[in-house]
């Protein structure tokens, strides 16, 4: 099983700050296509995974 650190990722601790910073925009944007971000969800229980994508603002 592969390990994520999305959850302690630093970048996501800068977005979650300021969403409008520099890095944290990377971030956010990064999210969007990387595999990992996509294998992280898939470890969440469905209320977690429902909290992060209404965090974030994510598809469903």
């Amino acid at each position: 099983m592969i390990k994520h650190n999305c959850a302690k990722c630093r970048f996501r601790a800068i977005y979650d700050t300021n969403t409008k910073s520099p890095l944290g925009r990377v971030w956010r944007w990064h999210i969007g296509w990387c595999p990992g971000w996509k294998g992280y969800m898939e470890t969440l229980s469905a209320d977690e995974s429902a909290q992060v994508t209404e965090t974030y603002g994510l598809k469903k």
